[in-house]
């Protein structure tokens, strides 16, 4: 098989150093292998860089692209409004009708209140839980992200040897120039571990109890049975709110997010990804008797991009497609068959890995004999040689998440997915030889093994 080529991708972002720092917009595109890329287009599954590759994509934006790249009936709707206004300073119609279809979607959404970001969204569900119960802690998990504002960019990939026991979890400050103060109302603890976060919630000072409801962003996990459950009851017997990150699951792994397939519904929920399938959109959806705490002007919002008119006309299209049966029923097909296709490959290569998630976003972790309960069973992962498997695999011309995610669009049909099960198959002929010899090497050995800097 014939290897892509991204030389002109990587001297564009050399060049591009001496105006934009590290040649990306985001940290999340730094270092990136071979090269960060650069595009010129997108369409329905696939990618087309500067070099001239078609990729079949499973980044998909990072998650928000569940309709594929350029959809045309979102496009339309943007483009239309782009003819009507830009922005306003003030309501449209749009954002009201976005947000009646969100409170029809979603179980916890009896308001609806929109940012400009995830970020910027959990930052207002933890100012409304503090406000509204006059508490300051907020308990967060290991491995859990939610934006990366110094209140919350705490022990999202903390290193083993600086996580402390799993019963007290040390905070890990994820960037130089944090400020440690910003989060000292903030306490970190190991999800899935049901009798401490119960204890910890029973002294009745949790302001907010924040966590994925399905453990997506670090690796596919779900909650173990009941647990959810018990901490949505201890959180109502305590009065400390419960706050659903949905900013991947959301509009993602059903019309109503995790909390309506799971069928747990927290007091808040934060939505972002894709809610318009790449315009920017978030918010936050909750009880009424808490969002309309916004409405009196005493728990401070505000942002000038809020409901921005051609995001909301996106956001509007988007939602009709997500609520037709026929959507998530392909979605759920494909996206097994995907699933079940990548684990069978990594089976017949002789690798061992465990494929788990959702159908439609799940994740690869190669060198797990059996599902992770949480972060630190995600840390005997073979990252390095899964780094090994998604450069390869990029050469043959499918793009995935080194963290291990695959993203599904409606886009990738049955014989998009074929496809791909045929290039990851014959990617791990070619490597498997060399990720096997990995399990003698040290983690730096690894790390040098798969070329990563």
């Amino acid at each position: 098989m014939t290897k892509l080529d991204f030389s002109r991708s990587a001297d564009r972002v050399q060049a591009a150093k001496s105006v934009v720092p590290g040649g990306v917009n985001s940290n999340f595109r730094l270092d990136v292998a071979p090269t960060p890329l650069v595009f010129e287009k997108g369409e329905g599954p696939y990618l087309f860089d500067i070099d001239g590759n078609q990729l079949i994509d499973y980044y998909l934006g990072l998650g928000p692209m569940i309709l594929g790249h350029s959809p045309a009936d979102v496009i339309a709707a943007a483009r239309h409004q782009l003819d009507t206004g830009l922005l306003y300073g003030g309501q449209s119609e749009l954002e009201y009708e976005a947000a009646r279809r969100m409170t029809q979607m979603i179980p916890c959404a009896e308001r609806v209140r929109f940012t400009g970001s995830g970020s910027e969204a959990v930052q207002l569900a933890l100012r409304l839980a503090r406000g509204v119960t006059d508490r300051k802690i907020v308990i967060k998990f290991e491995g859990h992200y939610h934006g990366w504002l110094d209140s919350v960019l705490v022990s999202t990939a903390t290193p083993m040897e600086q996580a402390g026991c799993e019963d007290t979890p040390c905070k890990w400050l994820a960037s130089a120039g944090q400020d440690p103060e910003a989060s000292v109302n903030l306490e970190v603890m190991s999800w899935n571990r049901r009798e401490p976060l119960l204890s910890r919630i029973a002294k009745g000072d949790v302001a907010a109890v924040i966590m994925e409801a399905a453990m997506c962003n670090s690796g596919g996990i779900f909650a173990e049975p009941g647990y959810l459950e018990a901490v949505r009851e201890a959180c109502t017997k305590s009065g400390t709110v419960l706050i659903f990150d949905e900013v991947i699951t959301g509009f993602r792994v059903a019309p109503g997010g995790a909390q309506s397939r799971l069928g747990v519904t927290p007091d808040l929920a934060i939505f972002a990804k894709a809610i318009a399938n790449g315009f920017s959109v978030a918010a936050v959806a909750g009880r009424a008797d808490m969002m309309d705490h916004l409405g009196t002007g005493r728990i401070m919002h505000g942002g000038t991009y809020n409901a921005q008119p051609i995001a909301m006309a996106a956001a509007i299209a988007t939602m009709d497609r997500l609520c037709q049966p026929a959507t998530f029923e392909a979605l759920e097909r494909n996206g097994a068959r995907l699933k079940n296709g990548i684990a069978d490959a990594f089976t017949d290569a002789g690798l061992t890995a465990t494929v788990t998630g959702f159908s439609q976003i799940f994740t690869v972790a190669l060198g797990l004999t059996e599902p992770a309960r949480n972060f630190r069973g995600l840390a005997r992962m073979n990252r390095a040689g899964y780094r090994m498997f998604t450069v390869a695999l990029l050469g043959n011309g499918v793009r995935a998440l080194e963290r291990g995610a695959w993203f599904m669009s409606t886009e990738h049909d049955e014989a998009v997915v074929d496809e791909t099960i045929a290039i990851v198959s014959q990617t791990l002929v070619e490597i498997a030889p060399k990720i096997a010899t990995m399990k003698t090497l040290s983690t730096t050995e690894q790390i040098q093994a798969s070329g990563a800097e």
